[in-house]
């Protein structure tokens, strides 16, 4: 498969480097896939704002965590799966809600295991739920409101999945333990 490059500080394009400060900033490092990115700085420019929106919303870290993981596995990019598992536990999600949503399943806590069908209904549906998908994700206690703002989630992962798909990036050592090969 084409690897695409990895760039660093030093080696970006002159108007990826911002976003690449940002990136190291909210992560203490430069994650490959960020890097790769950096081929485009439209690309990483706006995945810095979708970031910097999805977690400056409404829900936990846990919760924001499970719908990425979700949406890793759903779109089957191998690296935000590793990524995403990895920070799910950081973010202390249950090791067995981890192993559930890798191998496509939801957790087993009714809130988490709502948002982790939503985000995968929504990716399958391409969008286009039905009410029933609507009453479920209502009915495990949220709002209408939290249904939209999932879709930005969904949307920041699509970024990077399908960036992580295309690019290739290596896993980094640290990763390595949650690899995945969906």
């Amino acid at each position: 498969m084409t690897r695409f490059p990895v760039y660093t500080l030093d080696s970006a394009p002159e108007a990826s480097k911002s976003a690449l400060r940002d990136v190291q900033a909210r992560f203490g490092m430069i994650p490959n896939l960020a890097g790769a990115m950096a081929t485009s700085p439209v690309l990483i420019q706006a995945f810095i704002g979708i970031f910097d929106k999805v977690h400056g919303g409404n829900f936990t870290e846990q919760q924001i965590q499970t719908v990425l993981l979700t949406d890793a596995v759903t779109n089957g990019c191998n690296w935000a799966v590793a990524l995403h598992s990895a920070l799910g536990l950081q973010a202390g999600l249950n090791a067995a809600d981890v192993e559930a949503m890798r191998s496509g399943r939801s957790p087993s806590d009714k809130g988490l295991g709502a948002l982790s069908t939503l985000a995968r209904t929504l990716i399958e549906k391409r969008g286009r739920l039905d009410d029933q998908d609507i009453e479920c994700f209502v009915a495990a206690g949220f709002g209408k409101e939290l249904l939209l703002e999932a879709i930005t989630i969904v949307a920041a992962s699509t970024i990077t999945n399908y960036t992580g798909s295309v690019t290739n990036p290596p896993l980094e050592a640290a990763l390595q333990a949650h690899a995945w090969n969906g």
